[in-house]
């Protein structure tokens, strides 16, 4: 019987759905305190995921998910930082 590989899951702190970890983006606040887009997804730090859907990021940002999830503020550069990187994926 051939093993099955297990595909890690991700909710997304803007629309709370459960989706594969890949499809979502990663924002991780680093030990120094420094938010930033984790592309790899495994820089070390605390880190939140949203879809990469414009309406998931402003749901997050309007319900402060985001800060919650990374126990931090977040600055408009971040906000900004991501829906750039989300408009390059469309």
């Amino acid at each position: 019987m051939p093993k099955v590989k297990k595909i890690p899951q991700r909710q997304c702190v803007g629309c709370r759905t459960m989706r594969d970890k890949r499809e979502l983006l990663r924002v991780v606040r680093t030990p120094e305190g420094e938010i930033m887009l984790d592309a790899t997804g495994k820089k070390s730090g605390r880190g939140a995921y949203v879809c990469p859907d414009p309406t998931c990021l402003q749901k997050a940002r309007k319900s402060r998910a985001l800060s919650r999830a990374l126990e931090t503020e977040i600055p408009d550069e971040v906000y900004a930082a991501l829906s750039a990187q989300m408009a390059r994926e469309v």
